[in-house]
């Protein structure tokens, strides 16, 4: 995962669920479950953004005082850690 612009990989199938999102990675063979935030989290890694504005829209999202960065950081490196995130 680059530090400065994470992207989430390439064929994942994204389906909405009542509590997030399912994701299904073809070339792991694996199904993912992320919850709402989670589920931003790897939205909002297009590779155009750095930890920084994804903490704030994060922020914004869900109406707090101040940006998430060190949550943001952490929920990176799980997506990365599951092969979601490069």
């Amino acid at each position: 995962m680059s530090d400065d612009l994470p992207v989430m990989a390439e064929g994942l199938e994204v389906n909405e669920s009542e509590d997030g999102v399912v994701i299904f990675d073809a070339s792991t063979d694996r199904v993912h479950h992320l919850n709402n935030t989670a589920a931003l989290v790897l939205e909002l890694c297009d590779g155009k953004r750095g930890i920084e504005q994804i903490a704030e829209l994060l922020g914004d999202a869900f109406g707090l005082d101040e940006p998430p960065v060190t949550e943001s950081r952490q929920c990176l490196a799980r997506l990365q850690a599951q092969g979601l995130v490069s």
